[in-house]
């Protein structure tokens, strides 16, 4: 029988990672670097759980060999060709009989394998226990800002010998704000998140900060997972700040795109109440005329400015102006010099 063994993160490194669960178990979230390679397909799974249910195990399992036997030989060589001849770690759900049948495949044919105990389940429960008393493996320094002085770019173009910078708003696919989703598709799953967070925080060296923007608690339809935001909250803090002209340009360059009119007509339906009604009518005309800088502007001074740090009560550790990316890179990593604890 293939061995059982307790998740560690070192596992991801040493081991080819084969999750056995359907396409929307996995979809769902997934241990990070995972292959898919499901016993069964989402429409089996429910046929299977249905029979289980109204007639037993025995009848169910036997249901899953007629679906599932003309493909042993498939599904082995499919999870063998990921692995590379590295040795393999197998899992589904609770670490129960889907994964075993794979790990059973698996040794008969000489491939080194072993089987997760407790599966994606206890995986999630290790994911969440990291975030419920959040300790960051590296001092944090958040990044707050006016909308449009451009932090996550600034964020993603700094050097990552020299810190560790963490995108959140490129991880929930959401710039955090009513126009927030545009161009960015489908955001993950609050788990997917979760572990993708994870991921990100577990692989940041000790001694380097680690560099991230200041986000509200919530991110479009995701949340900030247990204790993180408090803890970047009590965290260092950095000022960046923008002339207005700049901010409008690199609004402009993100979202002025004729795809957008559409979307962006929505989303200032949705903010209607707080733009009111005068400058709701004008923003919409601006809109209708394609005046993206007008418009644009108007949501500055109108929306965003109003909205966001209207009141902010903290003191940044410093301010830095991102007027340019790079002088901006060379005023925090002078902070950082000088600062090594921050």
């Amino acid at each position: 029988m293939p061995e059982k063994i307790t998740f560690t993160p070192s596992l991801m490194d040493s081991h080819c990672i084969i999750d056995v669960r359907t396409p929307l178990e996995f979809a769902e979230d997934h241990l990070p670097g995972a292959f898919n390679v499901p016993i069964l397909n989402n429409e089996e799974r429910v046929e299977i759980g249905t029979i289980h249910k109204q007639r037993g195990g025995q009848p169910a399992r036997i249901r899953g060999l007629e679906l599932t036997c003309g493909r042993f030989a498939a599904m082995t060589e499919e999870a063998a060709n990921h692995a590379g001849g590295r040795p393999i770690l197998v899992y589904c759900w609770r670490g129960g009989l889907r994964s075993l049948s794979m790990a059973i495949l698996l040794e008969s044919c000489g491939y080194p394998v072993k089987q997760l105990r407790g599966g994606y389940k206890a995986f999630r429960n290790l994911v969440t226990s990291y975030f419920d008393k959040f300790t960051p493996p590296a001092p944090l320094i958040v990044l707050h800002s006016m909308t449009g002085c451009g932090k996550t770019t600034f964020i993603n173009c700094l050097d990552r010998r020299l810190c560790t910078p963490v995108d959140l708003e490129g991880v929930a696919s959401h710039r955090g704000s009513a126009f927030g989703s545009l161009g960015l598709g489908e955001q993950p799953s609050q788990k997917r998140f979760d572990t993708m967070l994870w991921d990100a925080f577990r692989k940041a060296p000790a001694d380097k900060p680690i560099i991230l923007e200041g986000e509200s608690r919530r991110i479009g339809e995701v949340t900030l997972p247990g204790t993180l935001y408090d803890v970047m909250a009590e965290s260092c803090k950095i000022w960046c700040s923008a002339s207005l002209e700049t901010r409008v340009k690199r609004l402009l360059d993100e979202y002025a795109k004729p795809e957008y009119s559409e979307p962006i007509a929505a989303a200032l339906e949705r903010i209607r109440k707080k733009l009111g009604t005068v400058h709701y009518a004008e923003l919409k005309k601006m809109l209708d005329l394609c005046d993206m800088p007008g418009l644009t502007r108007g949501l500055i001074q109108h929306y965003y400015d109003k909205l966001y740090y209207k009141h902010r009560p903290w003191t940044p550790d410093a301010e830095i102006v991102l007027e340019s990316f790079r002088q901006g890179e060379k005023e925090l990593y002078n902070f950082l010099l000088n600062n090594p604890s921050a």
